[in-house]
């Protein structure tokens, strides 16, 4: 079981991060073999070495490709959508029960707490993280839509901590009304307007709606869309 006729080697890869991802989620990090994912990818051990040094390799891999990215999405489908607004509406969703793919990051974090192998790649996949969300925020801050005397890199920290810990704590261990948490939410995303502004009521989950603009205009300024960069 070599390389699969007429399948290209960014095929390939792809086809391997896809199976990555379900078998390292199904099975966990320590249960998991090269040949497991080799197998369900349909190609051969070397095919893979051809691609990823290691496990550890693959596993960072397939969570950078596979993991949750619904910031991402959200920003890309609407670049223009109020940063704050972009996290409470992904902050709604963190209580709820996520697909297998969600589980990823789990995976990752307590394989990089016993392996330093996988620990390596960890810390600059959470750092690329963390130096997106700091970006958001800063852009937010110029934007006026975020208190500028609170520092991005602990609110990124914090926005972090919030993701990663709800993929521990998930529904059947601890579940929370989906009402109550959007309110706490919204009571969060309104502490950090910029003193003296009146908070915007949260929209509910699924809308479109939007708070209303800061003074001035939003382009050209130090907090422009092209400026931000889309978040992973």
């Amino acid at each position: 079981m070599g390389r699969i006729a007429g399948v290209t080697a960014a095929e390939t890869r792809e086809r391997l991060l896809r199976a990555a991802a379900e078998v390292f989620a199904r099975r966990g990090y320590d249960g998991t073999r090269v040949a497991d994912i080799a197998a369900a990818a349909g190609v051969s051990n070397g095919a893979l070495y051809a691609h990823f040094g290691s496990k550890a390799e693959l596993l960072v891999a397939a969570l950078r490709a596979h993991g949750p990215q619904l910031l991402a999405r959200l920003f890309a489908a609407d670049p223009d959508r109020p940063i704050t607004e972009l996290l409470a509406v992904v902050g709604r969703g963190l209580p709820r029960r996520r697909d297998a793919h969600g589980y990823l990051i789990v995976e990752a974090l307590v394989a990089a707490r016993r392996d330093e192998d996988v620990a390596r790649p960890m810390r600059d996949y959470v750092g690329e993280r963390a130096d997106r969300l700091t970006g958001l925020v800063r852009a937010a801050q110029n934007d006026g839509e975020v208190d500028g005397t609170l520092s991005p890199d602990a609110l990124s920290h914090f926005c972090l901590l919030l993701a990663m810990g709800s993929a521990l704590v998930t529904p059947d261990l601890h579940r929370v009304d989906d009402g109550e948490w959007a309110a706490l939410l919204a009571r969060l995303v309104a502490a950090l307007a910029p003193s003296g502004t009146a908070a915007q009521p949260s929209a509910p989950a699924g809308t479109a709606a939007r708070p209303s603009a800061p003074a001035g205009p939003r382009h050209g300024g130090a907090g422009t869309t092209a400026q931000r960069g889309a978040p992973r």
